[in-house]
């Protein structure tokens, strides 16, 4: 038995290391450790409540819409504001136009490069892979990069700017839209699904979305050459790899459930296990710190009551990242968790009859593209120019609310106590803090140190190339993880 210590890892926002023990050429045990602390949740500790709104955002450059829009509903939750219609339309596209931007980076510029690595030269497939997709020199980057640009000008008109727009208040967004400026936002979203159609998938938006099971999967990948798909590609590396064993959790998944509109969210929230949904109760959540570099509470803690303190010299401690729970479980959360959880018939069936492996991350995140897009062509016709975006109204100077909502990367929660006005408690649960955990008090690990067990390590490699797959299929971003 031996110990590698994989990392740091590129291509990674933030600071990640792996450590593993490996027998008999397979990863029998993991450790994954978040070496930086950055300690938002002090810094907001006795500052006015709406200061959230100026800083949760700086904790990533990512995702820093997912940020303001948690911290906005959580103020909004705790002071009983109501969001005009304009304004959740407005609010749903900006947050869509950053978790779409996200999978495309993802898919391209993070996780197809590593296929392009020197130790599969002998894969028939190789050369055109590296050609298109070798980091930084592949075809695919400038092409991405141009029509990412592009769609990037929605949040632009939308928000002001990106990342850190001030446009996103809990009564809604204070950027209106003119008339003129819809034509300007369909416009935008109409070419983004050209490069879909012609480039990344190589099918109509809706005909991809008509696949329902595995065997319709595979008919569609045999029907096409995968030169001409992104996505065709990705089916067959997953095939030719065996992506579909790969990166298993115990498929318990979570989801807060995303873009509300009148009472609804388009993806529901919600827990699934063993193939049942169940409803989602948030005041079951806990974050324990038994192997955390943390100090100040013996026992888990629901957010509203737990603490940040960091302690560099904790006996047990690996890592800067707390162990959130759901009821003491672990829980998956990411794009994946929300197509299972919101009745996603492909994923569905991938689920049931593969469980969470790195292919099935993938799919997912590319399957909410389309999904996602063709609701935000939609939004855009329902806004109004002339009816309110933005409603103001006052904070309450003792109270506590909670913002729950889902980034790209899965479900992110903000959770706040004001007392005499300013900010007594201030925790924040990211994504990466769910699927990057350490171990808990019982000794279980997170879904990574759990996908991490049983992954091949061939002769002679220090950085394991299956790891390095099932590391990005969830695509860490290790400043929220300890923002």
């Amino acid at each position: 038995m031996s110990r590698t210590i994989v990392g740091p890892f590129n291509r990674v926002e933030g600071d990640l290391e792996v450590q593993i023990e490996t027998a008999g050429g397979v990863v029998s045990n993991a450790w994954v450790v978040s070496p930086m602390y950055r300690g938002f949740e002090q810094i907001l500790h006795g500052k006015d409540p709406r200061d959230a709104l100026i800083y949760t955002p700086r904790i990533c450059g990512i995702c820093s819409v997912s940020q303001s829009i948690a911290a906005a509903d959580a103020l909004a939750h705790a002071c009983g504001i109501m969001c005009p219609k304009n304004g959740e339309l407005a609010l749903n596209l900006i947050r869509a136009c950053e978790n779409l931007a996200d999978h495309f980076t993802h898919f391209y510029l993070f996780f197809m490069p590593d296929f392009a690595r020197e130790i599969y030269c002998g894969e028939p497939w190789f050369d055109a892979v590296a050609e298109r997709f070798k980091a930084v020199k592949g075809r695919a980057a400038a092409d991405v990069m141009q029509s990412r640009a592009e769609f990037m000008h929605l949040m632009g008109i939308m928000a002001g700017k990106w990342p850190h727009t001030l446009g996103i208040q809990p009564g809604g967004s204070t950027r209106g839209i003119e008339a003129t400026e819809k034509v300007r936002l369909l416009s935008i979203l109409s070419g983004f699904r050209r490069f879909l159609e012609q480039r990344l998938f190589g099918s109509p938006l809706e005909q991809i979305l008509e696949i329902d099971n595995q065997r319709q999967l595979d008919d569609w990948l045999a029907a096409g050459d995968p030169a001409e798909s992104d996505f065709r590609r990705l089916l067959q590396l997953s095939r030719d790899l065996q992506l579909d064993q790969l990166g298993k959790t115990d498929n318990r998944f979570m989801s807060y459930g995303v873009y509300s509109l009148e009472g609804e969210r388009t993806f529901r929230s919600g827990v699934w296990y063993q193939g049942k949904r169940s409803k989602l109760n948030s005041d079951c959540i806990t974050e324990d710190i038994s192997h955390s570099w943390m100090e100040g509470q013996a026992e888990p803690q629901h957010p509203y009551h737990g603490v940040t303190l960091p302690d560099a010299d904790a006996d047990s401690g690996y890592t800067w990242c707390k162990a959130p729970r759901l009821d003491g479980q672990v829980v998956e959360v990411g794009a994946l968790a929300r197509q299972l959880i919101d009745g996603q018939p492909l994923i569905n069936d991938l689920v049931t009859t593969g469980g969470s492996n790195v292919r099935n991350r993938m799919i997912a995140r590319l399957l909410e593209i389309p999904r996602v897009l063709i609701e935000m062509e939609q939004w855009v016709r329902q806004l109004k120019p002339k009816d309110h975006f933005c409603v103001g109204s006052e904070l309450k100077r003792e109270s506590e609310g909670f913002g729950l909502t889902e980034a790209a990367r899965g479900s992110l929660g903000h959770w706040v106590r004001i007392k005499n006005g300013r900010i007594l408690n201030y925790q924040i649960i990211a994504p990466t803090t769910w699927n990057f955990s350490p171990r808990d008090q019982n000794g279980i690990g997170g879904p990574l140190e759990q996908a991490l067990i049983g992954a091949p390590v061939r002769e002679g490699e220090k950085e394991p190339v299956a790891v390095q797959h099932i590391v990005r299929s969830f695509d860490p971003c290790m400043v929220c993880t300890v923002h």
